[in-house]
């Protein structure tokens, strides 16, 4: 897998989410012109991206910011059970110590903490434009 790209409407407060779950910002930029626009199949694109990669650059994630053209759908914060892509799990060694963080930050848990057939603690949480994240800690 190359990355995972996140659309967000604001890039600062995204990463910022994401560099709290530990991630590392790997790179910054613009996009902008005839080529984007011929990718994504807008005109007028003029974006701004940050990229974010887990410790050791196994996975990244693209985070953009699209300032033109403007989005004119709705927006809301989808349910866990909506088509498409609800969520991104993360491996973590202490999911008490993670939350706790996390909370402090203002970020709040979509239900509850969980056990998993003694093999996993599981949690989502919701994070800056209705972001889903699962943290899993193997206790198995």
């Amino acid at each position: 897998m190359e990355h995972i790209g996140i659309v967000v409407d604001d890039l600062a407060a995204a990463t910022e989410f994401f560099v709290g779950l530990g991630l590392e910002v790997s790179g910054e930029g613009t996009a902008e012109g005839d080529w984007v626009d011929r990718i994504v199949g807008l005109e007028g694109v003029r974006a701004e991206i940050v990229f974010v990669q887990t410790p050791g650059g196994d996975t990244q994630f693209e985070l953009t910011k699209f300032h033109a053209p403007s989005f004119q759908g709705v927006s809301r914060p989808e349910p866990a059970n909506a088509p498409g892509l609800r969520h991104i799990s993360f491996a973590v060694d202490d999911i008490d110590a993670a939350v706790a963080d996390l909370r402090a930050r203002g970020i709040e848990l979509v239900g509850e903490v969980v056990t998993f057939e003694d093999f996993y603690r599981l949690c989502y949480l919701r994070g800056p434009e209705g972001i889903i994240v699962e943290l899993a800690q193997r206790v198995g």
